[in-house]
């Protein structure tokens, strides 16, 4: 067992070794920009993963991925509906507003964070169809959800088929997409369904400094470039964002990462028992736990974010060390 035990966020693992080999292999000379032949490259790698051709991008952050991506589908005066605790409400610093350029988030309900054609017509189906009201444009999904729950096959095609039927565009936020796929059994295409666009996590899961923007219709590409230069994120060196997004998929290591860190999330599951809030499905757990517990908890060495007054949430990481990871389920059990 390590000296230290963090468990307080995916974003505070070590970059994958592998991750700083291809930087390395990186350290050439070549075209400034997307123009190197590592960014020309992406888009065949994420066509072959998805079964299905697409364009993808490389951004440096995950609120620039989701952002860039809803704003190829949504104007100014239009909506996107999200979950009422969905990361680009609760965590973004208004930034698709900023992006969107005013455009409104449309705040729905639903268990574990996650959305339904029935909690989204709730929503928008009392908006009356004239120019008083904001008309929703775009759905925007997280997958896994910010309470480490994952959308099945069927509820992604029931969401997809909805979306599609009431004219919207579908876009997930896949910052742990990686772990809603090693829970499903791997498949990139399942665990995307039928969305339009995809920001495809890798930072949380040992990156350094890149995430991809996947985009189901290439032919909007052109335009989000454009919208990635304006908005500042058009790096100059990109075959290094390239490369990090490369040495992901090389070998299935995204699949890999997600698996660890899952399986370190399920051993602290397995103290839980009844303090658990929501079905543990990928990397993070929320648990009940009063003050003095998360207290007694910090004072062996067990780092953690508290959630509200009473709970606690664990999140493992691609590096979690199991033996820590054991030991806070024990640690939780023997309260």
């Amino acid at each position: 067992m390590s000296d230290t035990k963090p468990f307080l966020s995916d974003n505070a693992a070590k970059v994958h070794p592998k991750i700083w080999e291809a930087m390395r292999a990186a350290d050439n000379a070549d075209a400034p920009y997307d123009g190197d032949a590592l960014s020309a490259e992406l888009d065949a790698r994420f066509s072959d993963l998805f079964g299905r051709e697409c364009a993808a991008l490389w951004v440096a952050t995950g609120t620039a991925a989701n952002c860039l991506a809803l704003a190829t589908m949504v104007q100014p005066h239009g909506g996107v509906v999200c979950h009422e605790e969905a990361h680009v409400e609760m965590d973004e610093g208004g930034a698709p507003g900023f992006f969107l350029h005013g455009a409104k988030l449309m705040l729905a309900g639903g268990e574990s964070a996650k959305l339904t054609p029935e909690t989204i017509r709730v929503l928008i189906d009392p908006i009356r169809d004239d120019v008083h009201q904001v008309q929703a444009h775009a759905i925007t999904i997280t997958q896994a959800s910010e309470y480490g729950c994952v959308y099945s096959a069927g509820e992604l095609a029931a969401l997809s088929e909805f979306a599609k039927a009431r004219g919207l565009g579908l876009h997930m936020d896949g910052a742990r997409f990686a772990n809603a796929a090693a829970h499903l059994g791997g498949s990139a295409k399942d665990t995307a369904g039928g969305v339009d666009s995809l920001a495809f996590g890798c930072i949380k899961n040992g990156a350094m400094s890149a995430e991809a923007l996947v985009l189901f219709d290439p032919e909007q590409a052109d335009l989000v470039k454009y919208r990635r230069k304006r908005a500042g994120h058009l790096q100059c060196k990109g075959r290094y964002l390239a490369a990090q997004i490369h040495a992901m998929l090389d070998g299935d290591l995204w699949l890999a990462n997600a698996r660890a860190a899952n399986g370190a999330a399920a051993e602290i599951a397995n103290g839980c028992g009844d303090r658990l809030l929501h079905p543990v499905q990928a990397n993070e757990v929320f648990a009940k736990l009063n003050a003095h517990e998360r207290e007694a908890l910090r004072a062996q060495g067990f780092d953690f974010y508290d959630w509200g007054t009473d709970a606690a949430r664990f999140v493992a990481s691609w590096d979690s060390v199991p033996e820590d990871a054991s030991a806070l389920g024990k640690a939780i059990s023997a309260l």
